[in-house]
C-alpha cells in the first residue's frame, strides 16, 4: 500500500454520494495526505433550475476554502469558469486551477507529490506539482455523458492516458478502449464495503420509518436518477403490477411530472451513505434498470455489490458488466422480462440472501486499492517524466 505520500485527487464533487473515488481517497488518506480538488468544469452547464442551484451550492464551496474533513484529507474547490468549449476559459481555468492547488499544496503537503485523477481532462496540470507518479481512474466512458463535449473530451482523456504512469479502468469496455493509450492499463472492478453493507441482514438494523410505511413487496433504486435510469421502464412494470411498490433512493435531476400520477412509484429523495443498509434491509429486490446506450455499456454500477453485499436478490437490464454475474442475479430486457425476473427474485429465500452477500466478501475495497497499489509500484516513470520533475515549480516555493 501506498504510504508517506501527499496525493492530489482531481474528482467531481466530494459532498455527493460515495462513489469509488471517495472509497479508494478515504483509504489512502489513513498512511497519506490527500488534497480533494472538487473538478467542477467538465460539463457546461444549462440554464435548468438544478443547474444553476448546482453552480450556487459550487460558489459556496468556493467561498469556504480548503477544509479539512477527514485527519488527513482536505477538500479544495477551485475558482473555475464552467465554459469548458471555450478557449479563452479552458486557458483561464489551467492558470486558476493551477495556481489553486499550488497554494493548497503548500499548505498540506507531507511527502512526495503522485495526481490521482477521475477526470479525463486535467492533463495540462501535469508536471506542475513535482508529482512522482500519475494515476488515471478512469470509472466512465465520460465523451457520451450530457453536456460533455465528446470530440474534447476523447483528446483531453487520450493525452491524460498517454501521459500517466497507471491507467485503472473498471469495466471491459473501458479497458479495451483505454487500453490502447498505454500499455499499462489494469481493469480493476469496483469493490464494495462489505461489512457496511452485510449488516442489512443483522437484526440490529431497522428499517427506516418511510420506508416502512409502504406495502410491500419493495423493489428499490438506489442512486442518483439521471438520464440513464429507465424511468419509463419501471413506470411500464408499475402499471401492469399495481401490487408492486417500487422505491427510488436518491437525488434527481430529471422531470419527474410523467411519474408522480403512479401511486406504486415511490420517490424518497437522497439519503446518507449511513442509512444505505437500512434501506436495503427495508427492500425486497434491488432494480438497476438502466438505459442501454454508449454510456452504460461502460458502467460497472457499484450499486451491483452493494445490493449483493446485503443479501437482496437483483434485477437488472442486460448492462456487460452485470451479466458477469449471472447466477447471482436476474438479467432482463423490456417489460414484460422484468416484471418476469422480479418474480423470479422475490422468490428467493433466506439461504439465497447469505450466499450472495457471501460471495462479495472478498470484493472489498481495500483488496481493489492493494491491486491498484501493486502495479502502481512496479511502474517505471513514464518516458519524459525525470525531466518534468527536474523543471517542475515546487509547490512550497
Amino acid at each position: 500500500m501506498i504510504e508517506g505520500r501527499t496525493i492530489v485527487c482531481f474528482a467531481s464533487g466530494y459532498d455527493a454520494p460515495p462513489t469509488s473515488k471517495h472509497h479508494v481517497m478515504h483509504l489512502l488518506a489513513e498512511r497519506n495526505v490527500v488534497l480533494w480538488v472538487n473538478y467542477h468544469a467538465s460539463r457546461a452547464p444549462s440554464a435548468s433550475g438544478s443547474d444553476l442551484l448546482y453552480m450556487a451550492g459550487k460558489l459556496w464551496q468556493v467561498a469556504r476554502g480548503r477544509r479539512r474533513l477527514r485527519p488527513n484529507l482536505y477538500v479544495l474547490t477551485p475558482l473555475v469558469v464552467p465554459l469548458p468549449g471555450a478557449g479563452w476559459a479552458r486557458r483561464l481555468n489551467r492558470a486558476l486551477l493551477i495556481g489553486q492547488v499550488r497554494l493548497g499544496l503548500s499548505a498540506v503537503r507531507a511527502g512526495p507529490v503522485q495526481v490521482w485523477s477521475f477526470t479525463p481532462d486535467v492533463s495540462y496540470a501535469l508536471g506542475q506539482f513535482g508529482e512522482e507518479k500519475v494515476v488515471y481512474y478512469c470509472v466512465d466512458d465520460f465523451a457520451h455523458f450530457s453536456g460533455y463535449d465528446a470530440a474534447q473530451v476523447l483528446r483531453d482523456e487520450q493525452d491524460l492516458c498517454r501521459r500517466a504512469d497507471l491507467v485503472v479502468t473498471t469495466s471491459m469496455a473501458l479497458q479495451q478502449a483505454k487500453g490502447p493509450w498505454n500499455p499499462n492499463t489494469l481493469l480493476v472492478p469496483h469493490g464494495v464495503d462489505h461489512a457496511h453493507f452485510a449488516a442489512a441482514m443483522s437484526g440490529a438494523v431497522a428499517e427506516p420509518a418511510d420506508l416502512a410505511a409502504i406495502p410491500r413487496p419493495r423493489l428499490g433504486f438506489l442512486g442518483l436518477i439521471r438520464d440513464w435510469v429507465d424511468l419509463d421502464l419501471l413506470a411500464e412494470v408499475a402499471r401492469r403490477r399495481a401490487d408492486w411498490h417500487f422505491v427510488l433512493v436518491g437525488d434527481w435531476r430529471v422531470d419527474l411530472g410523467p411519474y408522480r400520477g403512479l401511486a406504486n412509484l415511490h420517490f424518497l429523495g437522497r439519503r446518507p451513505y449511513e442509512q444505505m443498509p437500512a434501506y436495503c434491509k427495508g427492500l425486497d429486490v434491488g432494480l438497476i434498470p438502466f438505459r442501454l446506450n454508449e454510456l452504460t455499456v461502460a458502467v460497472n454500477p457499484i450499486k451491483l455489490r452493494e445490493y449483493l453485499a446485503a443479501g437482496l436478490p437483483v434485477v437488472s437490464t442486460p448492462l456487460p458488466e452485470v451479466r458477469l454475474y449471472e447466477g447471482l442475479v436476474e438479467v432482463a430486457e423490456g417489460a414484460e422480462a422484468f416484471a418476469a425476473a422480479i418474480e423470479r427474485a422475490l422468490s428467493a429465500g433466506p439461504a439465497e440472501r447469505r450466499r450472495r452477500s457471501e460471495a462479495m466478501a472478498s470484493e472489498t475495497w481495500p483488496a481493489k486499492l492493494e491491486a491498484i497499489c501493486r502495479r502502481l509500484g512496479a511502474a517505471a516513470p513514464r518516458p519524459g517524466r525525470a525531466a518534468r520533475l527536474r523543471n517542475s515549480i515546487n509547490p512550497r516555493e
